[in-house]
């Protein structure tokens, strides 16, 4: 990922030329902060971080995985040294507040390890708290996060206390989630695949991809439009798994559930919200705030910290 620094780095010039600012002065006159996406660091509490040579260095080594999230914040340092001021990510993939009795599996071999997507699914637990002119703290939520990937996360207190993590939960446009073990054992020691291949298989090739050769969730609803028996199968079932993750969550929180709250892109697809109205709004109201919400929450997170109204973190304090 580090090698297609540069590439990125000209397509972003080349956005900030077209809109009217220099390519190479970017004066403290024009930028307070520049902001990027969180990466797969250690886990990390919720808030914003200052991006310091620590954090680059721990991005550019990817000693937890490589990720396209981990050019967002070499990007960012990159262009506010041109700048002159700070650099900042906000929720990282790796926002950890699991209560400790979610990270065993049954297995001591293997850890659940908290990764998801915490930025959107926690702007969008704050955005709907402000509209109910509550607090986020003061609310249980049952969160679903629906793009590439599906997180599905349990909110209470403020903090997201458990949700499914990378190869886990329901399956995707092209991630496979939760697979059988003992299947997949036998899988891994058929020969058939090297571990790269594998690994590509279930995060990257899997989920609607693997069945219907397409991640685009418009082409498969417009071939089950057209009576395509195999695509709505398929579709159905992803439905399916991601009302037993929400339902899953629901019972984290112990049945006391404020809100079903669905977002990403998926959640503009008028099938897949009236589906999953009717598998949830048993557990409590639903809202639907389609799309992403995260360069509003990147921008929110600096603006708290320029405004004083939170302190910025440092990796690893």
């Amino acid at each position: 990922m580090v090698a297609r620094l540069d590439y990125r780095t000209g397509l972003i010039e080349t956005a900030l030329a077209e809109a009217g600012y220099s390519a190479t002065g970017y004066g403290t006159d024009r930028f307070a902060a520049v902001a990027g996406r969180g990466g797969l660091m250690p886990p990390t509490e919720s808030g914003t971080y200052l991006v310091d040579e620590a954090m680059v260095e721990e991005l550019r080594l990817a000693r937890r995985g490589e990720h396209a999230s981990n050019l967002g914040a070499l990007l960012a340092f990159r262009f506010a040294t041109v700048a002159g001021v700070n650099a900042y990510i906000v929720d990282p993939v790796t926002v950890d507040e699991w209560q400790e009795c979610a990270r065993l599996t049954g297995s001591p071999l293997v850890e659940r390890i908290c990764v998801g997507h915490a930025l959107n699914t926690k702007a969008v637990a704050r955005r709907f708290a402000r509209e109910q002119q509550r607090t986020y703290e003061a609310l249980r939520l049952v969160v679903v996060h629906m793009g590439s990937g599906i997180t599905v996360s349990a909110h209470r207190g403020g903090r997201m206390i458990d949700n499914n993590a990378i190869g886990e939960g329901p399956f995707g446009p092209d991630r496979s989630g939760w697979l059988p073990s003992r299947e997949l054992v036998k899988v891994c020691f058929s020969g058939r695949y090297t571990q790269n291949e594998l690994e590509r298989q279930v995060f990257g090739d899997g989920g609607l991809l693997a069945y219907l050769g397409t991640r685009d969730l418009s082409e498969v609803e417009s071939r089950i439009d057209v009576g395509d028996a195999k695509a709505a199968r398929v579709f159905e079932a992803m439905i399916y798994q991601i009302a037993k993750e929400a339902g899953a969550m629901a019972a984290v929180l112990q049945g006391k559930v404020d809100a079903v709250l669905l977002t990403g892109g998926m959640a503009y697809s008028a099938r897949v919200v009236k589906l999953l109205r009717e598998y949830l709004e048993w557990i409590a109201p639903i809202t639907v705030y389609p799309g992403e919400d995260e360069l509003q929450a990147l921008a929110e997170g600096v603006f708290r910290v320029l405004d004083g109204e939170e302190q910025a973190k440092r990796l690893g304090t």
